[in-house]
């Protein structure tokens, strides 16, 4: 099969290298500085070089922020009936414009990143594939996840995006706030050192993936939950309340359980 990704930053070249090795693969990015670490695939710098590509597939790989823009540059120069897709983290906006759209596609979310993430080992790993996509597309990703050994799961947009906000937003921000308040010391506590190296693995993750997790339109709502469930630690710990404490202990265990 003849596949076109857009976007050669770390997702676009992950996918370029997974999928050269069945199918033929091509990669636009305007930025030819990225293209050097992409291989075994066909390199553009043009859209108007996609026209002779004739791909089957349409693989979106750019950030959120332009994933919209990537689409309109490419879709001049592929057919009507090339599968498009996206692997957006957040799919805001991307329901509206497949419906206008009209055409075929397939909406998915690998949810790792090969920065932090154990690419030679990804089966502790998800992935979701949107319901309301077309059924060859989601045969297609069903088949590609499975081969990577990735736990999938089948949401619809708006299941997603409220998975997203309260799976990634909530420890992301609660990392960030945790990291924030460090100071460059040595701290012997094992807790201590548990946090600060899930914030050094967070951290070492690309901006841009940080800052589409946290742009989704229902993380303040989380952040809002958890303000209040701060606000209410805080009165408790200045009022020394032992048995106010012991309460919020017990809900709190009960929630993990």
């Amino acid at each position: 099969m003849k596949i076109q990704i857009l976007g050669a930053g770390k997702m676009g070249s992950f996918f370029a290298d997974v999928l050269s090795s069945e199918h033929e693969v091509a990669i636009f990015d305007p930025n030819s500085e990225r293209l050097k670490f992409t291989y075994n695939c066909v390199r553009m710098t043009r859209p108007e070089d996609i026209l002779d590509f004739k791909p089957e597939i349409l693989l979106n790989a750019a950030t959120v922020k332009y994933t919209i823009e990537a689409f309109k540059a490419a879709l001049p120069y592929v057919s009507e009936t090339c599968i498009i897709s996206d692997i957006a983290s957040v799919k805001t906006g991307l329901e509206t414009f497949y419906r206008k759209l009209g055409r075929p596609f397939v909406s998915t979310h690998p949810m790792f990143g090969p920065t932090f993430a154990k690419l030679g080992s990804l089966s502790l790993e998800n992935a979701i594939i949107i319901s309301e996509s077309s059924h060859l597309g989601k045969v297609f990703f069903r088949d590609l996840y499975s081969r990577l050994k990735l736990n999938i799961f089948e949401y619809s947009f708006e299941e997603h995006d409220e998975t997203i906000a309260y799976s990634l937003s909530i420890p992301f921000t609660s990392t960030l706030v945790f990291a924030s308040v460090m100071k460059p010391q040595e701290a012997p506590g094992t807790t201590f050192k548990k946090h600060n190296e899930i914030a050094r693995g967070l951290l070492s993750e690309d901006d841009y993936l940080l800052t589409e997790i946290l742009f989704n339109p229902r993380t303040t709502t989380q952040l809002a939950q958890i303000r209040k469930e701060l606000a209410e630690l805080i009165t408790i710990i200045e009022n020394k309340d032992t048995e106010a404490m012991g309460k919020f202990l017990k809900a709190v265990r009960e929630k993990i359980k």
